[in-house]
């Protein structure tokens, strides 16, 4: 079993056990497809563990933290108290417009888009389309199905329990995502196996 440190939950902070089993994973994809320095925008923060973890590790970037939930923004706050290079929490919905980010070097969307309606997906890929400069980085992570199928039964398992809870939600298909970023103005993504049958997708803006 792979080794994590977790790390002390600040004041304030919220915690999710799944970050610390993925964000070294992450991590190493985003060393190869981050700009050398520039603003990183990320989406959907969520509790702000990846943010302040990220910053951390590539202290040349600086990181601009978004979530719609107040909550999130609390405990992102908390997360990255000491992080020089992270910029206060923004609230962040990507159906509303206008962003409150004009313009990033590169955007992370981790564990959103099967828990949002596919209309939230759609406004994503458009308003990222907006800010990042050609060539500039979307990276997404989170399950996946390819051709339809899925990864894994457990995956298939956590589908069924999104669709579930709320019919709007669900485990999006790469071919899906392929067809949208096309048409909003991105590169074909490069697709990175990720351990717990997750992948990563890294769409690049058309120059």
């Amino acid at each position: 079993m792979p080794f994590f440190d977790p790390q002390p939950v600040p004041h304030g902070g919220l915690h999710a056990a799944a970050t610390e089993r993925n964000r070294e994973p992450i991590l190493e994809v985003l060393r190869g497809v981050l700009p050398p320095a520039g603003l990183v925008l990320e989406i959907a923060s969520g509790t702000g563990q990846h943010v302040a973890h990220f910053a951390r590790a590539l202290p040349a970037l600086r990181w601009q933290p978004s979530d719609p939930s107040p909550a999130h923004l609390e405990s992102i706050r908390a997360w990255s108290r000491d992080a020089d290079n992270v910029a206060p929490p923004v609230f962040l919905d990507v159906e509303r417009e206008p962003w409150p980010v004009a313009s990033a070097d590169a955007v992370l969307c981790i564990n959103m888009i099967h828990i949002a309606a596919w209309s939230a997906t759609e406004a994503l890929f458009r308003g990222v389309a907006r800010i990042l400069p050609p060539s500039g980085v979307l990276y997404s992570y989170g399950p996946y199905t390819r051709g339809g199928q899925h990864t894994a039964p457990s995956n298939q398992a956590f589908d069924e329990r999104l669709r579930a809870e709320d019919p709007r939600w669900g485990v999006r298909d790469v071919d899906e995502l392929q067809r949208l970023a096309a048409s909003t103005g991105f590169e074909p993504a490069e697709i990175v196996a990720m351990p717990a049958d997750n992948l990563s997708l890294v769409f690049r803006r058309r120059l």
